[in-house]
């Protein structure tokens, strides 16, 4: 038996993230700095103190949260930790996944998932995009909804998080008619996120062009370890096949519970979030219910224990 890991994305931070870690892993320290340095500030201080506002800029999360991850992985090998079969990401967490696979150098990265989070945010006018999860529905009806709400405008599934669990994402008008059109449908709930960039729409095409141009401009290894990409739930190896799923990712939506049982069949006993948050490991819980599946989170040191002594038990 072996274990999988996956990698958050941007909506885990949190002010004080990694603060459990930090103080008991040198690695954690050291990967921040390693971060600071190619960004030109403290990252460490900016997710220890905040201000928050600054930490949920896109330009801001989106190298917070790689640090987060790639800084969690390093707490993890350094304390004999094995190597996973496989590593998957949610939306940024792919970039994670990739640079603890070996595809991607990590300071490369943060500049990477900065500009990433740059053109993101240029892509669309301030105040115009918005995203909003639908609870309590099937993803067909959600879908439809989109349709109907769209008018000529965009509005579409962004994240197919877990069963009856979706994020819609578009121009701010015609996501709100989605709303509505989703509860007259049965929605149980429907929470507009506070995000102003509509991830992984077809908005964000102009965004995935420019960030295409850094890309190929790149060093992109063959992973080391299975990557398993949550645009497709299909495995790739190949540098130029990633280079294109990296820009397909910013403007498709992200396939969750498909990826999950990719990421968990076999001979896999245990699912590992690898990162700040236990978003994944709750939509993990919900997906999928095989009696001899563990979802574990690695978020301090005694998670970090747990996690061990299951992997090495297998």
């Amino acid at each position: 038996m072996s274990f999988a890991f996956v990698f958050p994305g941007q909506g885990s931070q949190s002010l004080g993230m990694l603060g459990a870690l930090g103080g008991a892993y040198e690695a954690v320290r050291e990967t921040f700095g390693e971060a600071s340095a190619v960004l030109g500030f403290d990252l460490w201080k900016l997710v220890s103190e905040g201000p928050e506002e600054a930490l949920n800029a896109t330009e801001r999360t989106q190298p917070a949260m790689l640090a987060a991850g790639v800084a969690t992985w390093r707490a993890w090998r350094a304390q004999g930790g094995g190597a996973p079969a496989v590593v998957s990401g949610h939306s940024l967490g792919e970039f994670t996944a990739l640079v603890c696979a070996g595809s991607l150098d990590f300071r490369a990265a943060i500049e990477l998932v900065r500009l990433r989070g740059e053109f993101m945010q240029a892509a669309v006018p301030a105040g115009t995009g918005a995203m909003a999860a639908i609870l309590g529905l099937e993803d067909e009806a959600v879908e439809a909804a989109c349709r109907e709400a769209a008018q000529g405008a965009v509005v579409e599934p962004a994240n197919f998080n877990s069963p009856s669990q979706v994020v819609i994402a578009g121009e701010r008008a015609a996501v709100e008619r989605a709303i509505e059109l989703a509860k007259a449908r049965g929605a149980k709930r429907a929470v507009v996120l506070p995000v102003s960039v509509p991830s992984h729409t077809s908005l964000m095409r102009g965004a995935g062009e420019r960030l295409g141009e850094r890309l190929r401009a790149l060093d992109v290894r063959t992973p080391r370890i299975r990557y398993v990409s949550a645009v497709d739930a299909g495995a790739h190896s190949e540098p130029d096949d990633i280079r294109q799923v990296l820009v397909r990712q910013i403007s498709s939506p992200v396939r969750w519970p498909q990826t999950l049982r990719a990421v968990s069949a076999g001979a896999i006993a245990q699912v590992i979030e690898c990162g700040p948050g236990r978003v994944l490991t709750g939509l993990n819980r919900r997906i999928e219910r095989r009696a001899d599946l563990r979802f574990l989170a690695l978020e301090d040191p005694a998670s970090i224990a747990t996690a061990l002594t299951a992997t090495k038990a297998c």
